[in-house]
């Protein structure tokens, strides 16, 4: 009789240590990335896989670099405005989402707000120039292939992005390519 009072006791606690390990789970998985980020969306819908595609445009064309090799940021609105200076009328997504940027952003006389995906603290000096030889995707998201420009997830803490490149990130490779890995490299 005592036996089976601990063998119920037992399985009482194992159910419930199942059931608080499964509600710890989905709190840590679903709910906790979801209060730590806020999802947003580029301003316009910006088709990078055309302009590479059909408009044979390399990143470089819109993302260019200082003089000192850092990264110069992200295109004007009088850049964009060299190809799309006039609405097109046109009905298609693209064409309104054309549409769109040239009557809220160009006959405004307007900047895109662009978000930037990964955003460098500011004690991170990041040589675009220096890493020339790379493929843009190695460090950034994919985006020079996608039709409708990803959501960016900000850290509601930090203010960074989740898809900011991590330091580890950065020594990993530079210890596979027997690359100095001394602070001084990247902290200025």
């Amino acid at each position: 009789m005592v036996q089976q009072n601990a063998s119920k006791e037992s399985g009482g606690f194992i159910l419930f240590f199942l059931i608080g390990l499964v509600g710890a789970l989905a709190v840590g998985w679903l709910l906790f990335p979801a209060l730590l980020y806020s999802e947003k969306q580029q301003p316009i819908a910006f088709n990078h896989k055309a302009h590479v595609e059909n408009a044979g445009m390399a990143c470089e064309d819109c993302h260019s670099y200082r003089e000192n090799g850092s990264f110069a940021g992200l295109p004007t609105t009088e850049q964009c405005a060299e190809c799309h200076m006039d609405v097109t009328g046109g009905e298609t997504p693209g064409e309104k989402e054309i549409d769109r940027f040239v009557t809220e952003y160009v006959q405004a006389g307007k900047q895109v707000d662009w978000l930037v995906y990964q955003y460098q603290p500011d004690n991170v000096y990041f040589s675009h120039i220096a890493h020339d030889g790379f493929a843009c995707a190695e460090c950034h998201p994919d985006v020079g292939n996608s039709e409708v420009p990803p959501s960016l997830y900000r850290n509601r803490i930090t203010g960074y992005s989740k898809n900011t490149m991590k330091m580890w990130q950065c020594e990993r490779c530079h210890a596979q390519l027997e690359t100095s890995n001394g602070c001084q490299v990247c902290h200025k």
